[in-house]
């Protein structure tokens, strides 16, 4: 498949110099591939990051009330320890600083490599790990559930707590209290086409849907004909609600996510049965978000995140806050 940009060696590098060059309130450390806040404030700081093909993370959730800072690997591939200890460094205000890092791991072996480092320098780190994935137990690339879509909503609410001044111990309990509540399911209906070779990272036959599919293209539960709509919808609903033991009268935020390749149109479709089912089991949607937050390059398929909410995580989702990808 064609690409535009056919030079495998700088497109993350040039990926990112053209994000920062978009958003005057963002900046690249030099000799990194570290986005940053162009100005910090004094707080506890959130980092965040992973391999690059998922955007508009991670780099599109640094701005006030989210990240500090965001590490980019190449494609599907994690940061190497120093570049996420160099956003350590730049985001530590004397605070602390909290890692939020997706349950992979290459992921969780860098960043904790990564924290131990800054550690040695005297700067206290926490971290989360978030595994909001509930399609398989293992995978791939995991020890235990894939951390997916969900993490945006630990970069928000996290995000916030942070802002309001909050410890670094009150940032990791709220950070951790959401990845225990959040649960993410996804679907691809084609794989995803790597920039860096023009070639696809797995192979689905046309007219196929992957229940499951990980965000890099890791196996899911099962594959087979493509049925209705609201059907794969009511799939990936009724293994949330299983999970997470979903009942009459809860409260959540729901997201509809794209994978990269899936219309908005299709998007609000999926929105409309995943409420009517929820609405259906007696769940109260507080609020829903339907775009692309954690995508897989290309690839065609959608995701459904559900977060159980109470009165402390409702208004911290509330608060204000400013980054590209989140208006």
């Amino acid at each position: 498949m064609n690409v535009l940009h056919p030079n495998p060696d700088r497109f993350v590098t040039d990926m990112l110099d053209g994000f920062v060059r978009s958003y005057p309130g963002l900046a690249r450390l030099q000799g990194t591939q570290v986005v940053v806040r162009a100005q910090f404030d004094r707080k506890v700081g959130l980092v965040s990051g992973g391999g690059s093909g998922h955007e508009p993370a991670h780099a599109g959730y640094v701005g006030y009330g989210m990240l500090d800072a965001a590490v980019a690997g190449q494609i599907f591939t994690s940061p190497t320890p120093n570049e996420v200890l160099s956003a350590i460094r730049a985001v530590n205000q004397g605070f602390g600083v909290l890692l939020v890092i997706k349950n992979y791991t290459g992921d969780v072996m860098n960043f904790e490599m990564a924290a131990e480092m800054a550690q040695d320098e005297g700067i206290a780190v926490e971290k989360v790990i978030v595994a909001d994935d509930v399609a398989v137990e293992n995978s791939t690339f995991t020890i235990g559930r894939r951390g997916v879509a969900g993490t945006v909503f630990v970069h928000k609410i996290a995000g916030a707590s942070a802002q309001r001044g909050d410890s670094l111990q009150e940032v990791k309990r709220i950070a951790d209290k959401v990845a225990a509540r959040v649960f993410s399911m996804g679907l691809a209906l084609s794989p995803c086409t790597l920039p860096t070779t023009g070639k696809s990272s797995f192979e689905l036959p046309a007219g196929q849907v992957e229940i499951g599919i990980g965000i890099h293209g890791e196996p899911g539960v099962r594959r087979g004909p493509i049925a209705p709509l609201a059907e794969l919808v009511d799939t990936l609903i009724s293994r949330i609600v299983e999970e997470s033991s979903l009942g009459e009268n809860d409260e959540v935020a729901l997201m509809i996510n794209g994978m990269g390749a899936t219309p908005l149109g299709e998007l609000s479709i999926c929105a409309r049965y995943a409420t009517a089912r929820l609405d259906d089991l007696g769940v109260k949607i507080y609020k829903s978000l339907v775009g692309e937050y954690m995508t897989s390059l290309n690839m065609a398929g959608f995701s459904v995140t559900v977060l159980k909410l109470d009165s402390e995580l409702k208004s911290l989702l509330d608060a204000p806050a400013h980054a590209p990808a989140w208006r």
